[in-house]
């Protein structure tokens, strides 16, 4: 017998119009070429679709490689990154990237699959409400259970999620609403009910801003990822060249004035530079901009800049007096709210207040950053930062590492740090620095992980060698969950509740069963031969840094304390 052939489309037959269709024809007019992604039965419909489309798709191991991949894209583009999943376990798998992202401020728009409208309910196969499941962890989600409300949902989708504070999109799509006809008009235009992404600024309260920067004697500028997202870097540093301002920054922020400027002082917070910290405590005027004033910078609210004021600008006006009472606060984009207040803001020097940061630097010389017990994770990373292209891309796991490198990698513009901030999510680096790479495949993108985080999604080595990318992998190996293993020195008297690994993968070799080189480095000498070798390296490359377990990661301000209570590390644990 022959065997049976799918029928054959005609050429003379009109394309069907269905939900699965119009998501990717959504991708096409909103401006979006890759999707990062994982099949399975609830969205065949969508995959079908897909497969006739020039949309890039990236196919990663797990669904939360691809949320995470989408993420990193998303912060290197300024554009929202695209994720496919199924229904069921595929939808659950996306719960930590999607907090991530919400926590983070980062654009995406998550479509998934789910079964049936008829089967929603009945504990179907593969069933899950993820609607219900991510309203707190999206800035809007939707359940499309009519057709012909799906061209309206998704031009909603991606007007919000790139608009005003941006943030990640839930839309879970049934598997029928998929296949079923749905219209070829699009809306003319998207307004959602009581959403204003661009809140009008009183030229009250810009002038009110360029005021009390003028009169204040001793400003700071407290810089957040909210000035990286609207693009304010130039009016950022014009302002604090103008105003001779120090600029404090977030994790998010890094880069938006170069890191090495003068009026840079580093990061804010527990594990901030000592200067920043005693600049702001002593400031009179916080210039916030863009930033959330969270725990981790802020400590003892009570504590805080205690004879500051504050004016606090920001997009999102919920963010505006949730840990402290600004004395001017200012809903609205900083971009748009720096251009109106430059002009008003005096030409001044401020030699008293540059005199006495200067002061707090000469009290405060960076903590030593050679290690009498073998290779110090700063030491390198400094010099890796030194090696590397300027402009390079680098990406980071969560724990010790991250904040070495926030620390010592010298960023020039914005985008270039990729790092997740509130969720704290190990095993986001390897993925983000996927669509890191995706995104700008000539950009060098490094990625820096500890032994612990690598591990979460080092599946995701797999994706990097099918879409050939060359990425550099530096995997800080001191063979513990360092930053946990840090506090319980610290403050539970040395005891190492679950923190050391008994048994670590040798990381070379793990690396080359995914076809990706790889050298181990575990003395001194080595690093500077390894480092250059590894970024001169065409394909992916992998080290494998052997460091001290005991290291830790200094100046240290311990949560819930104030500003100036720097933590000295001492030989003997707290009692």
């Amino acid at each position: 017998m022959r065997p049976n052939k799918p029928p054959q489309k005609s050429p003379l037959t009109p394309p069907r119009n269905n939900g699965a269709q119009t998501i990717i024809n959504a991708l096409s007019r909103f401006g979006l070429d890759t999707v990062f992604g994982y099949p399975g039965g609830a969205v065949i419909p969508l995959y079908d679709a897909l497969y006739d489309s020039k949309i890039r798709h990236v196919l990663t191991r797990h669904e939360q490689g691809a949320i995470h991949a989408a993420d990193g894209w998303a912060r290197v583009t300024g554009r929202p990154g695209v994720v496919f999943a199924t229904s069921g376990p595929g939808a659950t798998n996306l719960v930590t990237g999607l907090a991530n992202a919400h926590m983070d401020s980062v654009p995406l728009v998550v479509i998934t699959g789910q079964v049936a409208t008829t089967a929603i309910g009945a504990d179907s196969f593969q069933e899950a409400d993820i609607y219900g499941i991510s309203i707190p962890i999206t800035k809007h989600n939707y359940l499309v259970k009519d057709p012909a409300d799906l061209p309206r949902i998704l031009a909603e989708a991606f007007y919000l999620a790139n608009t005003g504070r941006p943030g990640p999109i839930l839309v879970d799509v049934p598997k029928d609403v998929q296949t079923q006809e749905t219209p070829k008009v699009w809306p003319e235009s998207v307004s959602v009910d009581g959403y204003d992404p661009n809140p009008i600024v009183p030229k009250e309260r810009i002038e009110a801003l360029a005021q009390a920067l003028n009169a204040s004697h001793r400003p700071i500028i407290y810089v957040g990822g909210g000035a990286a997202w609207s693009g304010a870097e130039n009016l950022v540093l014009a302002l604090a060249e103008n105003a001779d301002a120090p600029v404090v920054k977030t994790l998010q922020a890094k880069g938006v004035i170069p890191d090495d400027h003068p009026q840079s002082l580093g990061l804010l917070g527990m594990h901030g530079s000592k200067v920043a910290n005693l600049a702001v405590f002593h400031s009179d005027l916080i210039l916030g901009l863009g930033a959330r004033f969270d725990d981790r910078v802020m400590g003892d609210a009570r504590r805080f800049s205690p004879v500051a004021r504050i004016v606090h600008v920001d997009i999102d006006p919920a963010e505006i007096g949730k840990r402290l009472s600004p004395d001017l606060p200012i809903a609205g984009d900083v971009k748009l709210v720096l251009e109106k207040t430059l002009g008003l803001v005096q030409k001044t020097q401020r030699p008293l207040w540059q005199a006495q940061i200067q002061k707090f630097r000469d009290e405060n010389p960076d903590e030593e950053l050679e290690s009498p017990n073998g290779i110090s994770p700063p030491l390198v990373i400094k010099r890796l930062s030194e090696l590397a292209r300027p402009d390079a891309i680098v990406v980071t796991d969560v724990g010790q590492h991250q904040m070495w490198a926030a620390q010592r990698f010298v960023c020039q513009k914005p985008r270039r740090f990729l790092t997740s901030g509130g969720l704290g999510t190990m095993g986001f680096g390897l993925p983000a620095a996927i669509g890191a790479q995706i995104a700008e495949p000539k950009s060098e993108v490094i990625l820096i992980a500890g032994d612990g985080g690598f591990q979460m999604n080092c599946q995701e080595l797999a994706t990097i060698r099918t879409y050939n990318l060359p990425i550099k992998i530096l995997v800080v190996n001191n063979g513990c969950l360092g930053m946990v293993r840090q506090w319980q020195k610290f403050f539970f008297k040395s005891r190492y509740s679950q923190t050391i690994f008994d048994w670590n993968p040798n990381f070379t070799a793990l690396g080359q069963v995914f076809d990706v080189p790889g050298q181990k480095v575990d003395k001194p000498d080595q690093v500077e031969k390894a480092l250059k070798t590894f970024l001169g390296s065409k394909g992916p490359s992998l080290i494998d840094l052997i460091v001290p377990i005991e290291a830790n990661v200094m100046p240290m301000i311990p949560a819930g304390q104030g500003q100036t209570d720097f933590y000295e590390e001492v030989d003997e644990p707290l009692s």
